[in-house]
């Protein structure tokens, strides 16, 4: 490749050193046992000083490096000053060797707007689910999900002391997503994801509408996505409008790196412009292969309920 790496990549490769760091943060707040829980809007929308520190340090970061980028992050957090020991500002060699797609080469950083969910799954994080737990940061242009990083703190932590924690996937639509192994659920079974603590009968309705063979109820948008690329579930199905953009974007990017598709549960694109509102009110339907068929089996009524757009 001739010059320095496009805009997107050297931003990516930022993404993922951050995202480590971010996750190395999440893995610090749990050992020191002093969480900092508090509830957002009740029981189930929590908020921990993992999620506080770790936003403030991709933010941090990021902006630092890349001045001219949008940033929307899900926490809201008061102004303060911002430690140097989360500052993170390596970037990976790994990603900066790869040549960006055609189509993405020439954007500009002001073109460029990062969604940032710091602790994806907090209140699994909370209840010691840690499997459950990513740190999303995706990175749209024109709407469009374009990059996205997902780190998992807790990789291997079931292996018990001395293991290895922690790994990142990421991907490009059009260059393709690493960090895992891609498979499909065998012999054609429908597997459908879906949430763990955030049920009510549209939700149930819809998952059963699929005539589901199993149906894996985890936490997190990101570790779900993980669930399809990994093949433990050929749908995630979510008819509910609780998911927002720091969920999806990031995810959207890496499925559709490999194929797959994101989308409301109308079948219909996200857009991820700064400007729009932060609610999927028209629930998430994600998968990596047969994406038809699974919007072809929503119920009517879960159509009306939640109207897209």
């Amino acid at each position: 490749m001739s010059g320095s790496p496009a805009v997107l990549m050297r931003l990516v490769a930022s993404c993922y050193t951050v995202s480590e760091r971010a996750g190395a943060i999440v893995r610090k707040v749990l050992h020191s046992g002093e969480l900092g829980i508090v509830e957002k809007t009740g029981a189930d929308d929590l908020q921990t000083l993992a999620d506080r520190l770790a936003q403030q340090s991709i933010c941090a970061s990021l902006s630092r490096r890349f001045p001219k980028i949008t940033i929307i992050g899900e926490e809201e957090l008061p102004a303060e000053e911002i430690k140097e020991e989360i500052i993170e500002s390596g970037l990976s060699e790994e990603i900066l060797l790869k040549t960006c797609p055609e189509e993405y080469s020439d954007l500009k950083e002001e073109e460029l707007v990062v969604w940032v969910d710091p602790l994806d799954g907090t209140k699994e994080y909370t209840e010691g689910l840690l499997d459950n737990v990513t740190v999303l940061i995706g990175i749209a242009h024109g709407g469009r999900a374009i990059a996205g990083v997902i780190h998992q703190p807790f990789y291997n932590y079931e292996l018990g002391a001395g293991a290895a924690l922690g790994r990142t996937l990421w991907g490009i639509p059009g260059l393709g997503a690493f960090g895992f192994e891609l498979q499909e659920v065998p012999g054609g079974r429908r597997v459908v994801t879906t949430t763990r603590s955030h049920s009510n009968k549209l939700v149930t309705d819809c998952v059963d509408a699929m005539e589901p063979h199993e149906v894996v109820r985890v936490g997190g948008a990101g570790n779900k996505i993980i669930q399809l690329v990994e093949g433990r579930a050929s749908a995630y199905v979510f008819a509910s409008p609780g998911c927002k953009k720091w969920d999806t974007c990031a995810t959207e990017a890496i499925l559709h790196a490999v194929g797959g598709k994101l989308t409301d549960i109308h079948g219909n694109a996200y857009r991820y412009d700064a400007n729009v509102k932060h609610m999927n009110s028209a629930g998430v339907l994600a998968t990596l292969r047969n994406h038809e068929y699974y919007v072809s089996r929503v119920p009517q009524s879960v159509l009306q309920a939640l109207k897209s757009g």
